[in-house]
């Protein structure tokens, strides 16, 4: 009897581990196979010095004032200016509200659909009280070491003097684009695009303009970066995250600390953001994660090749191990930060009114509604009041993967990185493109930007710094898409 029960169970293992062989090596590779792209005809040292001028110029947006670093801002147009003639001399040019810049490159045929690039001017400014853990001033567009350092070399100027350096250099070949090629380059990125990319979004909806595909910045080429692909990983994200913050406040009778009550303000609100905390929205393998994952598992080495080609099975244990990352968990699920907490001014005084403020990055398939409703169902406190900043988000729409955009971004990709894996991603921050989602159901967040691990932290963070190489492939990477708007669709 037990005898049977062991061939039973071992029949049983046996099949299951050949139902996951052959599940795993059905699955082909769907990188596409390109050639490289022809060497960058460009001196690179000379863009590089073009890209630190641009840096020394404080570009810093201000959400409360539209004003700020407005002198700025007016230098960098007239140094954009001086240093891509061509481009200003053969493509128009529009400043929408305050510094926001439209640049039109006007296509050979005119029935065919318009695409548009994007990048943003302005930048964050240096964390008060870390200027000194730079290795460079950061605004003084330092060349050293085969680096250009500086704050907006990486987000976002990198992207945006690098589409100039494409268009001039084309221009200089005598190409022009058989679609309308729109560069939107908003000034307040950093702090909402609301006075930069939404009224551009709005002025080209008001023309009737439908653009076939959109890319602005966004995901990277992560090396080193995912376990088990021993590769890069080009990721193109197909939409981002919602943006959800609110507001709490509880009030309660102030009085003299040395007769406190049962439950303080401070005590309520607290133990309620625990359990806030404690009760993360639910996640899973699905959506744009499960589109990522299954492109890049053919890709992987063997064992988490397997892992990641038979979800059924393995689904709950991958899942587990992906949570445990701040950054994968954020691709599972809608995610709960606490950001702000305020209370009391004097150590002997109850306070009669506690704060705080929780920011949510709404996945898509989640709505601001069902966040609002989950939070107040997680604060488990009905005293507590709740209100919603206005210039919440909800999720972008998901672009799709079989569209003239995407191919032609997914090429380009492998062309100019061809020891990268391509694959769909979400991004998990905000851009200007969620503005564009009203004039083109084809939105991608990519920048051409190769990154390992220990360089994540330098995006908003102290040493940002853009490789000389690096940025030649950024150049290459435009100059080979904008090529391909000459090509019929």
């Amino acid at each position: 009897m037990i005898k049977r029960i062991f061939l039973g169970l071992l029949l049983v293992l046996v099949a299951l581990a050949a139902a996951l062989a052959v599940n795993t090596w059905r699955q082909p590779s769907r990188q596409v196979a390109v050639a490289p792209a022809p060497p960058l005809r460009l001196d690179v040292q000379a863009a590089a010095e073009r890209l630190a001028g641009a840096i020394r110029l404080r570009t810093v947006s201000a959400l409360d004032d539209p004003a700020a670093n407005g002198a700025e801002f007016e230098k960098l147009h007239a140094y954009l200016a001086q240093q891509f003639p061509k481009v200003h001399a053969t493509l128009q040019r529009e400043v929408v509200g305050r510094h926001a810049l439209l640049y039109t490159w006007a296509g050979s045929d005119p029935a065919a659909a318009p695409v548009a690039l994007m990048a943003h001017q302005d930048m964050v400014p240096i964390a008060p009280g870390t200027e000194k853990a730079w290795s460079v001033d950061p605004f003084a567009g330092v060349i050293r070491d085969g680096f250009i350092w500086g704050r907006g070399t990486m987000d976002d100027k990198g992207n945006l003097m690098a589409q100039l350096e494409a268009v001039e250099s084309l221009l200089a070949e005598g190409f022009r684009p058989r679609q309308t090629v729109y560069f939107v380059f908003g000034d307040d990125e950093e702090v909402s695009g609301l006075r930069g990319a939404q009224p551009i979004a709005e002025l080209l909806k008001s023309r009737g303009v439908k653009l076939a595909w959109v890319l602005d910045e966004g995901l990277l080429v992560l090396d080193g970066v995912l376990p088990g692909l021993t590769k890069p990983a080009a990721l193109i994200g197909l939409a981002e995250k919602g943006y959800a913050t609110f507001f709490l406040s509880l009030d309660a009778a102030p009085g003299h600390s040395s007769m406190p009550p049962r439950h303080s303000a401070i005590g309520q609100m607290s133990a309620a953001l625990a359990r806030l905390e404690a009760t993360p929205m639910p996640g899973g393998i699905r959506g744009i994660a499960a589109d990522m994952f299954g492109t890049l598992a053919p890709e992987m080495n063997p064992f988490n090749r397997v892992m990641l080609s038979n979800l059924w099975l393995t689904g709950p244990l991958v899942q587990s191990q992906l949570e445990k990352s701040p950054s994968s968990n954020a691709m599972l699920r809608t995610t709960t930060a606490l950001t702000i907490v305020r209370a009391g001014n004097k150590d002997n005084v109850l306070p009669g009114r506690a704060e705080a403020a929780v920011n949510f990055r709404v996945l898509p398939g989640d709505t601001i509604d069902g966040v609002e409703a989950h939070l107040k169902k997680a604060l488990g406190n009905e005293a507590i009041q709740v209100k919603r900043y206005p210039g919440n988000s909800e999720p972008s729409p998901v672009s799709p993967t079989d569209s003239a955009g995407y191919r032609a971004i997914e090429r380009t990709v492998r062309e100019v990185f061809p020891d990268a894996a391509v694959a769909p991603g979400l991004m998990t921050a905000a851009t200007d493109s969620r503005h564009m989602t009203l004039v083109s159901d084809a939105v991608y967040r990519f920048s051409p930007i190769r990154v390992k691990g220990e360089d994540l932290g330098r995006f908003h963070g102290t040493d940002e710094r853009l490789s000389i190489a690096g940025y030649g492939d950024m150049i290459r990477f435009y100059q080979q898409l904008l090529r391909g708007t000459a090509q019929p669709q």
